[in-house]
């Protein structure tokens, strides 16, 4: 992986695209050689050892440990989160073109931090003030990670049917009961606190998606102890092996309600959507390294002469890449690859904009959020 590629195509988005005034070279710059030197490198191996689980406790390939310390702190985490919490405060589009040299470099890795960012917004936008203080420096600076538990074995994507529940302790906590699935980074040895966002049903909760809240449940209680959340299992996968997706057990697990009760969904979706723009990015990610290596190969490849005559005398053959048909493919795909990133980068820029009070710019958003999680998506596969 190659990051200069990239920030060779970011710039031109950038400054002759998008119109903005700053590029961010020195930042992003420093981002490519971090993926490049550090995180590119444990790809290959991780996916071959795989994250492993044993009694419970998820182990993460060699090398790991390491590379998302030198993530969190290089700052790399916190990178759009608000300085007050440790973060750099940078606009969402830096942490785009971040997301996807990450994603690009490893993917398996990158998704130990993926929903890091998703769980700071959620909480940012719908926790209170004091829950805002105490919750978002860990996540802006690292030192946890964040996951996002909705889906349930009974249930799939069908929310209403959630079992999950949460209790009153009485103390002005809840105690959370049930399951979740397909749960990533639901456990891992890459930091000391988890925070978990579980969907559950309150009480005297209204049937479906309307009685549903969501709790904060973190993995480690404030006097250092464990959670009553178990990992019970991880899936066992033909890619990204060294990810690990959680099968998680909630039995007595004491958590916080984060926002109104039974108002779970509308706080979620802060989460989702941003998650649902992080997929996007992976698919464009995928796509880009997919593109990189036929590239190479094609010049590796030896078969065959180039119709206008002996393009490498040298060799015993000319290398596939002066064919028409293996150029043109390989434009095409590079012409997808680099539309689908000024989308990207577009749809970020406009988040910045809708944050900063352009309504229009958010409408736009929610619009095209999908959009990009489809196509890019497509793209990638």
């Amino acid at each position: 992986m190659s990051g200069a590629l990239i920030l060779a195509d970011v710039r031109f988005i950038l400054r002759d695209v998008l119109g903005e005034p700053e590029t961010y070279d020195d930042v992003l710059a420093g981002a490519a050689a971090l993926c490049d030197d550090v995180i590119a490198p444990l790809n290959a191996p991780g996916d071959l050892a795989g994250a492993t689980w044993e009694a419970g406790a998820v182990t993460t390939p060699d090398g790991f440990r390491d590379a998302f310390r030198a993530l969190a702190d290089g700052g790399w985490i916190g990178l759009t989160a608000a300085p007050e919490h440790g973060g750099s405060g940078l606009p969402h589009l830096v942490g785009a073109v971040f997301e996807e040299l990450l994603c690009t470099a490893n993917l398996s890795f990158s998704t130990y931090a993926g929903l890091t960012s998703s769980a700071y917004r959620a909480v940012a936008l719908h926790g209170d003030a004091e829950q805002r203080a105490r919750l978002l420096p860990p996540l802006a600076q690292g030192t946890a990670t964040g996951t996002m538990c909705l889906t349930e074995g009974h249930a799939g994507t069908d929310l209403g049917l959630i079992r999950t529940h949460a209790e009153p302790d009485g103390e002005g906590r809840y105690l959370l009961h049930g399951q979740k699935i397909f749960i990533t980074a639901g456990e891992h040895d890459l930091t000391d606190d988890i925070l978990h966002l579980v969907l559950a049903r309150l009480p005297g909760a209204p049937a479906g998606t309307r009685g549903i809240s969501l709790f904060a449940v973190p993995r480690r209680l404030p006097d250092g102890t464990r959670n009553a959340v178990s990992c019970l299992s991880i899936e066992h996968k033909m890619g990204i092996r060294a990810s690990a997706t959680c099968t998680l057990a909630f039995d007595g697990a004491v958590g916080e309600l984060i926002g109104e009760p039974h108002r779970g969904m509308r706080a979620m979706f802060t989460m989702m959507n941003a998650a649902r723009l992080g997929v996007g990015i992976q698919g464009l990610a995928l796509a880009q390294a997919a593109y990189v290596r036929a590239a190479d190969y094609g010049r590796d490849r030896l078969q065959g002469r180039s119709l206008g005559g002996v393009a490498r005398p040298d060799l015993e053959a000319d290398p596939i890449i002066v064919h028409p048909d293996v150029r043109r493919t390989l434009l095409r795909i590079r012409s997808q690859v680099e539309g689908g990133r000024a989308l990207a980068l577009w749809v970020a820029a406009e988040i910045d904009r809708a944050e900063a009070g352009d309504a229009a710019a958010g409408d736009l958003v929610a619009l095209m959020t999908p959009i990009v999680k489809a196509g890019l998506t497509d793209l990638g596969s």
